[in-house]
């Protein structure tokens, strides 16, 4: 990689995993990665940040209503989104969670920053709190009816001991961050956020004393930070900043900091607005240079959330049209920094006219002509006719107008001059009527002319949606022939591809019936729960004579003759015994050393592939089919019961 590459650092916001992310959460991800994918196209060094938040009274109260401890609620969940982002592909280079030591102790130190600077004091709060938000509120801005401003849920009066940062020393300076117009954008954005600056500033609480989930405050372990102190931190601490004695090198602080852009939602402006550059001025280090707020996808006139369960699954999407059509509609259907309404009717006819119509559509018909006219090779081109230059004027050009719309984060905008392309070579099509030229020998070279310029057409589409639909993008270089990888220059050329071989696959994006997708879809919505019991019920006599006992694995290994079975030692207090199991799937071997586990210890001893197998052990089995230990803190060899 080149020494002299400009970087680009782009961060989503990190979630919070008080349940599942939906559709919504996803809007957000697929923009940063989107950008992070045309950002590195275009030939920079990208650091692409994601992850989440996990601490707050919140989480703890959830935790406490499942049965379970705060780390193993959040893990859970966690674990989840980290598999949505897989099956959505994102391209991030680091998922930070704020429970991970290389952050606790970084925030740490930035609060000692703070603390030194005499930006930091100890008080008391009363006011307004609301749970769900993490947010402190004022009499004023909590109303007669005492509801958060944000969400709309009740507030309860709080009053406990508390550090406060003096946010009110930096109003002034912050008032005029935002009135130089290049830091927060939309501008409906900056106008509320000065309006609330001219409110006044509150000094804002960082600290709780009434719970335990959270990073201890250094100088009072009393106290644990609040959540805004401890979530902001993480662009910076996942950077490697402050340096701390964890081995961990502040290279790429160095290296990438200030963040290009903070990607977030709107309802989060004012934290990354306010909060966040007056905590870097506290500490003296630079700035972000811009924050982007964008609006929410409404369900019925409202944002989606778990509370109102008006949620989307983006997974359900995925499984049913592909994870490049779900992404194509979230970009190609709304307008960066304005709400926008979702419905599935609304996406079916998106993916039907743009992606089936559209591209889909081109790709088959040339790659159809090219194998029928031309023997499945793309011919060489020759003297411009008719609309031949008008077409390649606009393709080839047209790498100029995305970048104008992607430096704006107008991701509709660039994608609309992509399917200009698009619906341009269609027509070129219906102009040039090649089946007509194809019944005159005399015409096989205006023919091939034709077929040359759709072949080098597609090709440079591939290039374009690259950042957008990559899969989409290979599919296409694969139908027509196209070699090597996406190159982002090549989108200026037009004379690559004599000589290629077409090869025509299945249709990129089928054509949907979108009455019966709506039915399956509502079906969908409306499917009964799985019931958890589907075999026979047995009497409790049956289950009293299974004996349970905890044990630990002190050896691990695979099976010398079944690439499934784990061959485990285990350790039941004073008894060590084989037990052999079908996980290898799920587990490492040396993951496994030390594990707690429950086994059942009086089944019969049988013989598999060789090894003897005398118990049988439990565990979690997800959706996904993937295994997981059952958790326990017994001692070895307690009974579990």
């Amino acid at each position: 990689m080149s020494e002299d590459k400009k970087t680009f650092y782009i961060t989503t916001p990190i979630y919070y995993p008080s349940d599942n992310l939906h559709i919504g959460h996803t809007y957000c991800t697929v923009m940063a990665d989107a950008m992070a994918r045309f950002k590195r196209l275009e030939g920079y060094d990208v650091r692409f940040l994601t992850g989440t938040d996990e601490h707050g009274q919140k989480i703890q109260e959830k935790a406490k209503d499942k049965g379970v401890t705060p780390q193993a609620y959040v893990d859970e969940i966690v674990d989840g989104i980290k598999k949505l982002w897989a099956t959505m592909e994102i391209s991030y280079d680091d998922f930070i969670r704020t429970t991970e030591p290389r952050h606790m102790k970084r925030v740490q130190d930035i609060f000692m920053r703070m603390y030194n600077k005499g930006d930091i004091y100890k008080g008391a709060y009363e006011g307004w709190y609301c749970t769900p938000c993490e947010s402190f509120w004022t009499d004023t801005q909590a109303g007669e009816n005492h509801v958060c401003p944000d969400c709309g849920r009740p507030v309860q009066k709080a009053h406990e001991e508390a550090y406060f940062f003096k946010l009110s020393k930096y109003a002034d300076k912050l008032r005029e961050l935002l009135k130089g117009g290049e830091f927060l954008q939309p501008e409906t954005r900056v106008n509320e956020m000065i309006g609330f600056i001219d409110q006044g500033l509150e000094d804002l609480c960082i600290s709780r004393s009434s719970f335990d989930w959270g990073i201890p405050v250094p100088i009072d372990e009393k106290h644990v930070m609040y959540v805004w102190l401890d979530a902001l931190s993480n662009y910076m601490t996942a950077l490697g900043y402050p340096e701390v004695d964890d081995g961990i090198s502040s290279e790429n602080y160095k290296k990438y900091w200030p963040a290009d852009y903070h990607l977030v939602g709107k309802e989060i402006v004012r934290f990354h607005s306010i909060i966040w550059p007056a905590m870097l001025m506290s500490i003296e280090e630079p700035l972000p240079k811009h924050v982007l707020g964008h609006g929410w996808l409404l369900i019925d006139g409202g944002k989606m959330s778990k509370s109102k369960g008006n949620v989307v699954d983006p997974v359900v999407l995925i499984d049913r049209y592909g994870v490049d059509a779900l992404k194509y509609f979230l970009l190609r259907e709304y307008t960066f920094g304005q709400d926008g309404a979702f419905t599935n009717e609304v996406m079916l006819n998106r993916m039907n006219f743009d992606l089936a119509n559209d591209l889909g559509n081109l790709v088959s018909r040339t790659v159809s002509m090219i194998e029928k006219y031309c023997g499945g090779v793309v011919p060489a081109a020759g003297a411009d006719e008719g609309p031949d230059a008008e077409l390649k004027e606009m393709a080839v050009t047209c790498y100029e107008r995305v970048s104008k719309h992607m430096d704006k984060f107008a991701f509709n905008l660039a994608l609309e001059e992509i399917w200009a392309v698009i619906r341009r070579t269609n027509k070129y099509i219906d102009e040039t009527a090649p089946w007509v030229l194809a019944k005159d020998e005399a015409l096989k070279g205006r023919l091939d002319t034709v077929m040359h310029n759709l072949a080098e057409a597609l090709r440079i589409v591939s290039v374009l949606i690259y950042p957008f639909m990559h899969h989409t993008s290979a599919e296409i270089r694969k139908q027509i022939g196209a070699e090597g990888d996406v190159n982002w220059e090549d989108a200026k050329l037009f004379d690559k591809m004599v000589g290629a071989t077409v090869k025509k696959g299945e249709a990129i994006f089928p054509r949907l019936d979108i009455a019966k997708e709506l039915e399956e879809l509502e079906a969908l919505k409306a499917a009964p729960v799985k019931p958890v019991c589907t075999k026979e019920l047995i009497e409790f006599d049956d289950f009293e004579k299974i004996d349970l006992k905890t044990g630990t694995i002190i050896k691990a290994e695979k099976h010398p003759k079944a690439d499934k079975l784990l061959v485990f030692q285990v350790d039941f207090g004073g008894e060590q015994r084989q037990i052999i199991s079908g996980v290898a799937g799920s587990f490492k071997p040396e993951e496994c050393i030390g594990q707690k586990v429950v086994a059942v210890v009086n089944l019969k001893p049988r013989m598999l592939r060789g090894l003897e197998s005398n118990g049988m052990l439990l565990y979690a089995c997800g959706e996904d089919h993937s295994y997981k230990f059952v958790e326990t803190k017994a001692d070895n060899g307690i009974e579990v019961g």
